[in-house]
């Protein structure tokens, strides 16, 4: 293996171990926001950013309603935890955004089988890392954008009985079309690359291994799951390109399966995930979810 692509691989795969103690980083006005670890499904110590009312107090408040938020493509917790601003200060519920573990990489997980299990323990981890902190149960969502978004389809096919409802934006839906696509980037070649590497293989040599990541094989189980699921999209997006052929493919496939799917479309002309802020779309898509105040 040449150095430079030796180098690409450990640059995005790079695995951080820490104890269980949270800590406390600076937040906004209503918003707190706690570190906390957890252990990923390969035994590895990971971070969690975790965003809570500033003041939240469980005696007196009771229990939060949760958002499970996986980050996008090479983007950590941090990050991603930045999107959301102060909203769930203001809105009163929980976000925790998981650093993500895949089959070999870190902040690529492209879906990664042992990734979802891990989305899907996220309350039970959040809880155990902050016993102070009561989940809301019945109240607990998933939104993530482009390989947040496909994650985000995974988890409401893995575990729907888990979610109460689940928002993805510009989300590759068929990571097999996606590798493809790749080559239309820039650095595009790189991506083919570390996509190989996670998966194990090209779609070609080794097509379950890509199905399994992919949120348009399991359209089925999304459209019987029951889960209210907001899909937003823009033809104008130039890192998941085509999303008629992605996220637009895949909600016509729930509409075939199941017309009374409880599925919306969002579609706009956005840059690539720039719905998803603070101060852009996400009010909209928590006011589909009830968390709007």
């Amino acid at each position: 293996m040449k150095a430079c692509a030796f180098a690409a691989i450990l640059a995005a795969g790079t695995l951080m171990t820490g104890s269980s103690e949270a800590v406390e980083r600076p937040s906004l006005p209503l918003t707190r926001q706690v570190v906390i670890h957890y252990v990923a499904h390969d035994g590895v110590v990971r971070t969690a950013d975790v965003l809570l009312p500033r003041y939240y107090d469980e005696e007196r408040d009771g229990s939060l309603p949760l958002v499970i938020a996986p980050h996008g493509r090479g983007i950590g917790a941090r990050a991603n935890a930045r999107l959301w601003g102060d909203l769930p200060g203001r809105d009163r519920f929980a976000v925790i955004n998981p650093e993500g573990q895949g089959r070999r990489l870190a902040l690529y997980s492209w879906g990664d089988p042992g990734q979802i299990a891990d989305l899907a323990r996220m309350p039970d981890m959040l809880e155990d890392a902050l016993p102070w902190v009561r989940v809301d149960r019945r109240r607990v969502y998933a939104v993530g954008g482009s390989m947040g978004g496909q994650e985000t389809l995974l988890l409401v096919a893995r575990d729907p009985r888990l979610l109460a409802g689940a928002v993805a934006f510009d989300a590759p839906t068929n990571l097999s079309l996606r590798y493809a696509q790749f080559a239309r980037l820039r650095r595009g070649v790189r991506l083919q690359f570390l996509a190989r590497y996670e998966v194990g293989g090209t779609p070609w040599s080794l097509p379950g291994g890509w199905t399994v990541r992919s949120p348009l094989d399991f359209a089925r189980r999304i459209a019987h799951s029951g889960v209210p699921l907001e899909l937003w999209w823009s033809p104008s997006d130039r890192v998941v390109v085509d999303q008629a052929a992605q996220s637009g493919r895949l909600y016509r496939e729930l509409k075939r399966l199941d017309p009374a799917a409880p599925v919306v479309p969002v579609v706009g002309r956005w840059r690539h995930c720039h719905e998803l802020r603070w101060n852009t779309g996400l009010p909209r898509a928590l006011a589909f979810l009830g968390l709007d105040s």
